[in-house]
């Protein structure tokens, strides 16, 4: 009986990611929203089905070394080379302008610096998962504005595993604790640079397995996992981060011969964990705390939302770019990414923030990856358009959403007219019951003929009573006393 509800557990964890992922899909919207949404309905929020968070959490951290051999894999050096300047110098000005403007909200609002570091690493990275398939939604993925957006990204993928070292060993109070932080991000930030230059001065390395496995298509996926968790086990034994190892792991798949096998070989398994994943910070939405904080929340997404774009185009304008494209490609990565979770999750762990603290960031990204595909969308929709048409924003709303007005205004209509219907349907229904209930009471009453033949004396009919009253009113006959004739 345990086995089966754990299978039941399972199977209704799998079905109602796989619903929920489809709705967002039709909705336009990435399907890890929809995985979000998941946890939170399944969740102690919603139904309360996923009972062992122990499995969950464990899945999750698995699907977060996968994220990033993924992320890893698909980073194309010889394609990043092209535009490797404007992507590492907006990055690079984008982390630091980050962390600036926290360390100095930090200093307004007494903060601790740790926490100013942490907030700034959030606010500078954006979401490779949910940008790209923007990007592939409109089209936009192979112009211009989809490279350097994508090159960006790429140059922040880069950094995320440094972040982590500084993240890990923010929390340690021992003495050297500082100097170990320095020497572990010196050694990411070496181990990477070398790995990149040996493979973008290469032609295409053979992973050491190949031969090994063949055409096997069994043992395939199975030596990719066993390459992607063993390189993470490797980094986590001499001290590095173990999503750290499994992008490096990710790079050099990505860059060898053997990447569209391994990629095609463990995708399923990739996309199962990276669900779980996502399933897992659903778990972690606390809507209760989300409905308690609501204000303070949409103002922090405006002002996130509003500084990213802002900065984002900034540093891309003093680079020469346009500001069409400094600002489409400011919306395409302007929000949270879904390494924020992962580094909320290091710090909570290490008891660098509260549990507050924790909700407010999960909550904060969640948002934030629900709002950017609609801006970007609305964006494009009003890029091309002429504004002397617009004169207001409802004007400016009907305009870019024309024909999701139009079918809103007819979907409109239609249920008013079955509101209608059904509101003329119920009268008349009522209307008929109360003169049927009428008539009912009139043929159940009784006449006022059987009502005065009821009180009636019996032999007697009705027409005697008249003349008994009349015999009742006449005068007294004279009495025949004589004495009284004589008088």
């Amino acid at each position: 009986m345990h086995g089966a509800s754990d299978l039941t557990g399972i199977v209704i964890v799998i079905v109602g990611a796989v619903f929920c992922g489809m709705a967002m899909v039709r909705l336009k919207q990435p399907a890890i929203i929809g995985y979000i949404f998941a946890g939170l309905l399944l969740g102690p929020n919603g139904l309360s089905l996923v009972e062992n968070r122990e499995t969950i959490d464990l899945l999750a951290q698995l699907g977060v070394i996968m994220l990033l051999f993924f992320v890893g894999m698909e980073l194309s050096l010889r394609s990043f080379r092209t535009i490797w300047k404007v992507a590492l110098v907006t990055a690079a000005a984008q982390i630091g302008l980050s962390v600036g403007a926290l360390y100095i909200l930090g200093a307004l609002f007494e903060w601790p610096r740790e926490w100013a570091i942490l907030f700034g690493f959030c606010l500078a990275l954006s979401s490779t998962a949910v940008a790209v398939k923007v990007l592939e939604d409109t089209g936009e993925l192979r112009t211009h504005t989809g490279r350097i957006a994508v090159g960006i990204l790429i140059a922040q993928d880069l950094a995320v595993a440094p972040m982590l070292v500084v993240i890990s060993n923010m929390a340690s109070e021992a003495e050297g604790a500082v100097m170990k932080m320095i020497v572990e991000v010196g050694l990411s930030v070496g181990i990477l640079l070398a790995l990149i230059l040996f493979l973008t001065r290469r032609t295409k390395v053979n992973l050491p397995f190949h031969r090994l496995v063949g055409n096997s298509a069994d043992l395939k996926p199975l030596a990719a996992l066993a390459l992607c968790f063993g390189v993470a086990s490797v980094a986590g034994v001499v001290g590095l981060s173990p999503a750290f190892g499994a992008f490096l792991a990710g790079l050099t798949v990505g860059n060898s011969a053997q990447r569209q096998e391994v990629h095609e070989n463990a995708g399923p398994i990739q996309a199962v964990l990276m669900m779980v994943f996502f399933l897992s910070i659903g778990l972690l939405l606390d809507l209760p705390f989300v409905w308690d904080n609501f204000g303070l929340l949409c103002g922090l997404l405006f002002f996130v939302t509003v500084f990213k774009t802002l900065l984002n185009a900034g540093i891309l304008r003093a680079q020469g770019e346009n500001w069409q494209c400094a600002f489409s490609v400011s919306l395409v990565i302007g929000q949270l990414g879904e390494f924020s979770f992962v580094m909320a999750a290091a710090a909570a762990s290490t008891a660098l923030i509260g549990s507050d603290i924790h909700k407010m960031i999960v909550a904060l990204t969640v948002f934030s990856l629900m709002v950017s595909p609609v801006l970007f969308d609305f964006h494009r929709r009003i890029r091309h358009r002429a504004a002397g048409r617009i004169s207001s924003v409802g004007g400016l709303l009907r305009f870019a959403y024309f024909r999701e007005w139009q079918v809103t205004k007819q979907i409109s209509r239609a249920v008013f007219a079955m509101v209608f219907r059904v509101s003329d349907w119920f009268y008349d229904r009522a209307s008929g019951l109360r003169r049927h209930a009428a008539k009912k009471i009139r043929e159940t009453r009784p006449s006022k003929t059987a009502v005065k033949a009821e009180t009636a004396p019996e032999g007697g009919t009705s027409t005697e009573a008249p003349a008994k009253k009349a015999s009742a009113k006449k005068p007294r006959a004279t009495s025949p006393n004589p004495d009284a004739a004589k008088e």
